[in-house]
């Protein structure tokens, strides 16, 4: 007897299980257009670029690289160089708070704009009190360009930041982890 109901329960479980098939024909507007796939896919997945192909695009654009063969990966890694700005304390540090306030929120109005618009990769500050309050990473050509975008910034302006220039060689397309 138990075998039986041992029996029974199993086959239930199995009739519960069992899926309806359907054939093709029964919904065949869920089948989408194979070329519109392909079409969304080509625009989806881009090739990337060569390490040839983008030291030459770099190299046009006025931009300083070199590369190397990585040991380990035999991958072929391309360096660029950046300029990392170092924002220091300024001479002038005894504006009013209201006048402080307005130039922060005019600091990160340019800061945010230099990222938007492509000239820095990397932007933040420090956490001390340090006489290095920040840095900039500028994704730029030449220190020149990096010097003059940074003394933009309304708070090297009004004095309460100074800038500080360094070149710097990063791994093209590196990210932080």
């Amino acid at each position: 007897m138990k075998q039986f109901i041992i029996l029974i329960f199993a086959l239930v479980t199995v009739v519960s299980c069992k899926k309806e098939s359907k054939t093709v024909t029964d919904d065949i507007s869920t089948v989408p257009n194979i070329d519109a796939v392909e079409e969304v896919v080509d625009e989806v997945v881009e090739e990337k670029p060569s390490v040839a192909a983008l030291k030459a695009e770099l190299k046009a654009k006025g931009f300083e690289t070199f590369d190397y063969v990585d040991p380990k990966t035999q991958d072929t890694i391309l360096m660029q160089k950046y300029f990392m700005a170092f924002l220091k304390k300024g001479p002038i540090r005894s504006q009013n708070e209201e006048i402080d306030k307005g130039l922060q929120e005019e600091h990160l109005e340019h800061l945010s704009r230099m990222y938007e618009e492509g000239f820095a990769d990397l932007i933040g500050p420090f956490d001390d009190d340090g006489d290095i309050r920040g840095i900039t990473v500028y994704n730029v050509p030449n220190k020149k360009m990096a010097d003059s975008l940074a003394n933009l910034d309304p708070m090297v302006q009004a004095g309460r930041l100074a800038v500080e220039i360094r070149p710097w060689w990063c791994a093209k397309g590196q990210s932080l982890r």
